[in-house]
């Protein structure tokens, strides 16, 4: 029975791209069973689950999903110039979601009183982590530490170029390693 947690990633990335009901319940035994046929009709404990889709393609890594669920990131930010312009793009480049509160008026600088006590912008709020004004070793330290992914670990990296140099044609164009010979010991008198 331990192979049918490994069956189920298995089952799943066999399905196309459609929509797919799965089955799971317990027999008397209590052995569990998965299925894409709907369980025998004396089962009175199945539980029917839809999946839509590819849940590896597209979308954000596990990494950042968890990262924003367990810490969101919200940034306070008007048009303060250049450090509401920098704060904007630290977090574009880092790939971090956030959601954006403009504090000029209304119900967003109410709470932006309430959280800092003043109306400067930019504020970030990683979890409960709160940082006011831009420096991103900082900013970087707190996204660091609610497990948000680094940049490059968001972007793909190239594969490297292949050098210039090119292949020999023929093993007789190819260059012969350098050999010495070595030099015959001269005796020594004693």
């Amino acid at each position: 029975m331990k192979l049918i947690p490994l069956l189920i990633p298995a089952l799943l990335a066999t399905l196309p791209a459609q929509a797919v009901q799965l089955y799971q319940w317990k027999d008397a035994q209590g052995h569990v069973f998965y299925s894409d046929h709907q369980p025998p009709p004396a089962v009175k404990n199945a539980r029917q689950k839809d999946f839509k889709g590819s849940f590896i393609e597209g979308g954000e890594s596990y990494a950042l999903k968890r990262a924003r669920e367990k810490s969101p990131v919200t940034l306070y930010i008007s048009s303060c110039g250049a450090p509401c312009d920098q704060a904007k793009k630290h977090l574009e480049q880092r790939g971090i979601p956030y959601a954006s509160k403009n504090p000029e008026s209304g119900p967003d600088r109410a709470a932006l009183e309430k959280l800092t006590g003043r109306t400067n912008v930019p504020v970030l709020l990683v979890g409960k982590t709160k940082i006011e004004g831009y420096e991103a070793g900082q900013w970087n330290a707190a996204f660091d530490q609610a497990g948000y992914p680094k940049a490059g670990d968001l972007i793909k990296k190239p594969v490297p170029a292949p050098t210039t140099a090119t292949a020999p044609k023929s093993p007789a164009d190819a260059p012969k390693p350098e050999t010495t010979t070595p030099t015959p010991a001269t005796p020594t008198p004693h």
